[in-house]
């Protein structure tokens, strides 16, 4: 990850834009649907410390991985995955590293320090591959520095550009990928506080992978040079 390089998320860190040296690179799509409402409990609560859990779909790995489960369900062998998806949730998304995690885990890490402009939080992250076409999905949890009202965070997540909260546990809403593919939107919900620290949440996060984790965040980029271009 190359310091002179920033990492955009529009929602997030338009400013760095404008800062740049001739490159600007989109971040990792599972980073970007987490850090859209991050950014907006950070900025009200400050975080302490955040552990990812995802559950990433198979177009995230390109048409190999899109292949290897439609064919899978036919019962053909894994050409991109080293187990067979169907069926299966691997733990393993790129390759391992030293520690023990993998490029993707550390991705996670490192890209949301750098856009959240805090080096030195506490991040850890699990990421897995799940037998599910399109849309990720994120279990996240965060611990915060300051105590919250649990009405008050809702409002601020609802109120956050970028964030659509679908959260009525009563009527059985919550995020689905079914429900998130196709919009550039990351939709959260089943937001609740965690009894287990002083001052946390659990949440749970979708996004279309391929629109706001990729193609839809690198427009709303140049979108935002060109609006500045003609100013």
């Amino acid at each position: 990850m190359d310091p002179n390089v920033p990492l955009v998320v529009p929602e997030v860190n338009p400013e760095e834009i404008f800062n740049h040296h001739g490159i600007i690179s989109n971040p990792n799509c599972s980073t970007i649907q987490a850090v859209i409402p991050l950014k907006a409990l950070d900025d009200k609560y400050k975080i302490k410390r955040i552990v990812y859990s995802t559950y990433q779909a198979v177009s995230g790995a390109g048409q190999q991985g899109v292949n290897d489960l439609t064919r899978g369900l036919e019962g053909e062998k894994p050409q991109k995955f080293p187990y067979p998806i169907v069926n299966n949730c691997i733990p393993h998304i790129d390759s391992f590293t030293e520690n023990g995690y993998t490029k993707e885990e550390e991705k996670m890490i490192n890209e949301t320090r750098k856009i959240l402009k805090r080096p030195d939080l506490k991040i850890t992250a699990t990421t897995v591959r799940v037998p599910v076409i399109n849309s990720h999905s994120e279990s996240i949890n965060v611990e915060f520095e300051k105590n919250f009202d649990l009405n008050e965070l809702k409002n601020v997540l609802k109120n956050t550009p970028g964030v659509i909260v679908q959260d009525d546990p009563e009527q059985n809403i919550y995020p689905l990928a079914t429900n998130a593919t196709g919009h550039d939107e990351s939709f959260v919900g089943r937001i609740r506080r965690d009894f287990s620290v002083e001052s946390g949440i659990n949440f749970w996060c979708v996004a279309d992978n391929i629109r706001k984790g990729a193609a839809s965040n690198a427009v709303q980029i140049v979108k935002r040079i060109i609006e500045n271009d003609n100013e």
